[in-house]
């Protein structure tokens, strides 16, 4: 296997205080990660930077073989506004804009598309109901369905198991699997320890710096944790504002 991306010293942050700094390693083409760590750690900051949302501080993130339009980003489900008055037919019908255009009419193919995104997570029936009245675990269902017909070959999931009841969690976990199967980079951050250990191979596991990267057999281990937890409890937060990559 090749690295798909790769950090190399990289710094990121807001407002430039650092969240996650002098960070080293890649993911390899094809791997099914899972990013861990403790509360603040910069699980989601690392996978916001991956996906293009949050610029480096220092350092550099890089892709080789692929470029951003070839990511799919599934944030947190509290980062999305369910009040406004959207179908899921059109929330998930957004996955298709890179193909489409944001202005262009869904034609008959991409009808068909989104009927097969919607059938895959087990939403038939739902194309008319309003995103606000879906419970969580429908919610996450149509944001697999628009990661679906987006079709990329690099997939970054954000805690994407989060309040979901079991038989949600056992339906998108096959789906994760079976793009894995197909070829595709799939990054997921969680704090569901046992459901990293028993699904995903490799790990990245961070305090806001790198504690282990690997066969999560060996990242994930109780002295890897105990080592995590003492890093984050003596960050200091008034930490020195790190100067912008020029």
């Amino acid at each position: 296997m090749t690295a798909l991306i790769s950090f190399e010293d990289l710094t990121l942050g807001y407002d430039r205080h650092p969240a996650v700094h002098h960070l080293d390693g890649a993911i390899e083409t094809g791997a099914l990660t899972a990013i861990v760590g403790p509360n603040g750690a910069g699980k989601s900051t690392l996978l916001k930077a991956i996906a293009g949302v949050l610029e480096p501080i220092g350092g550099t993130l890089r892709f080789h073989g692929c470029d951003r339009r070839d990511v799919a980003h599934l944030p947190q489900i509290a980062e999305i506004d369910r009040s406004f008055p959207l179908s899921v037919y059109d929330f998930v019908a957004m996955g298709a804009w890179r193909r489409v255009g944001a202005f262009s009419g869904i034609g008959r193919g991409e009808g068909r598309r989104i009927g097969a995104a919607l059938a895959a997570v087990g939403l038939e029936g739902f194309e008319r109901r309003p995103i606000g009245t879906l419970s969580g675990g429908q919610m996450q269902r149509a944001m697999f369905a628009r990661l679906v017909l987006q079709d990329a070959t690099v997939i970054l999931l954000d805690e994407p198991f989060n309040a979901v009841d079991a038989r949600t969690e056992a339906d998108l976990l096959a789906l994760v699997h079976r793009w894995h199967d197909e070829g595709r980079t799939v990054i997921a951050v969680s704090h569901d320890l046992d459901m990293v250990r028993a699904q995903f191979p490799d790990c990245l596991m961070l305090a806001r710096e790198c504690v282990g990267a690997g066969p999560t057999s060996e990242v994930l281990t109780e002295a890897g944790l105990a080592r995590a937890h003492s890093m984050i409890g003596a960050f200091d937060t008034h930490a020195h504002v790190c100067a912008r990559a020029s």
